[in-house]
């Protein structure tokens, strides 16, 4: 009776609870919306580092944790792979440059990540080959640089840095793609070291005689689950040196934490902001009817329908909104640009729709209380 009720009004009232479908659906869309940015620009700022196929990163002692600020050079990165429990290590080194797109189209910026051929940090390819030589022009592109100029394995691309004061062309060859690995917002070009050091931006005085200086050391261990005593005996093998796990480092880059905590902030009070909606809208809708519940309760209907009678009606009219925006969010997401960092994953959005379906429930636990109140005579005007 109670199911058989619910639904009977909400049929019969369609465009009143349309509406309130509508404000849930739109309330749906924000929700999944920040939580698509938040995990698109968490994904844009870590994604090479959360993919590397290495246990521990190991920077300079005193850089914080920074890739710009560290500095590892080939004899310290020697030293690393005699440490016990290594498998193996391999130097890496970031900069920046411009990609020139084919078609005269505007530059973008790009990752270049210096890596060494087989060692940990390259990232393995879906199509073409791996680096071969430490001083070849072949690079490795990912799925980002792509999506923007369309390259394909044995294309040209050029690239433009600064060197001193002047601008700087390069033309590397694709040798292989990988999955999207971006890098603080960038797509990514993975270099060998010695062209990643000719290439990169620097000054008109730069000395590039002595050691191959990068930023860390990626480092693959023999046995994954001695990572702690591994990243301890590096320590104090190698001077001056910091090794830390992937999700340690990604954690520490620039802004990354702020940026997080600001979006969960965001999520919190629009799930907030969800409930006291849906809250008011049930419980004008609650005053609108206490004569016709008044009614119904002096004509021997119980308390116990009239709650269950409520509930299934939020609960209907909720999931109907969440699915519509739940589904209007899958279509926007779908069709935004690559340049905007939004990914919607499986378990954020199940996550985030499952929390939503919450909250029509709790938003109008309010008025089923107020329902249950109701007394038929002081309802029907009776009441002395």
């Amino acid at each position: 009776m109670a199911v058989y009720l619910a639904l009977k009004e909400v049929w019969r009232n369609k465009g009143r609870f349309l509406l309130i479908a509508s404000v849930v659906a739109l309330i749906t869309v924000l929700v999944l919306f920040i939580a698509a940015l938040s995990e698109g620009l968490a994904s844009a700022n870590r994604e090479y580092i959360e993919k590397l196929n290495g246990e521990l990163l190991v920077f300079q002692e005193g850089a914080q944790l920074s890739t710009t600020a560290s500095r590892i050079g080939r004899d310290r990165i020697a030293a690393i792979r005699r440490v016990g429990g290594v498998a193996d290590a391999g130097q890496v080194g970031f900069a920046s440059v411009k990609i020139v797109p084919p078609d005269g189209s505007k530059e973008f910026d790009a990752s270049l990540i210096g890596v060494e051929p087989g060692r940990p940090g390259e990232p393995p390819v879906l199509e073409g080959t791996q680096i071969e030589r430490s001083s070849a022009s072949d690079v490795i592109i990912d799925a980002g640089v792509v999506a923007r100029i369309g390259a394909k394995v044995g294309d040209m691309i050029r690239v433009k840095v600064t060197q001193g004061t002047d601008e700087e062309f390069y033309d590397l060859r694709v040798a292989g793609i990988t999955d999207r690995r971006q890098y603080f917002f960038q797509p990514a070009i993975f270099a060998p070291l010695l062209t990643w050091d000719k290439i990169r931006p620097q000054g008109a005085d730069a000395n590039r005689q002595g050691e191959l200086i990068t930023n860390i050391a990626v480092v693959k261990l023999q046995d994954p689950t001695t990572l702690q005593e591994t990243a301890a005996a590096i320590e104090t093998d190698v001077t001056k040196v910091e090794a830390v796990n992937r999700k340690t480092a990604w954690e520490a880059i620039p802004g990354y934490a702020a940026q997080q905590s600001t979006l969960t902030t965001q999520q919190f009070f629009t799930f907030f902001i969800g409930v006291l909606v849906v809250g008011g809208f049930f419980q004008i809708q609650t005053l609108q009817k206490v004569a016709q519940i008044g009614m119904l309760k002096a004509i021997g209907m119980s308390n116990w329908t009239v709650g269950w009678s409520a509930i299934v009606q939020i609960v209907t009219v909720n999931a109907i909104g969440v699915m519509i925006g739940a589904v209007g969010t899958l279509a926007l997401v779908a069709n935004f640009p690559v340049t905007v960092p939004i990914q919607l994953t499986g378990s954020a959005a199940l996550a985030t729709v499952v929390a939503l379906l919450a909250i029509g429930p709790l938003g109008g636990i309010v008025s089923v209380f107020a329902l249950l109140r109701i007394e038929p005579l002081r309802a029907l005007g009776m009441a002395q």
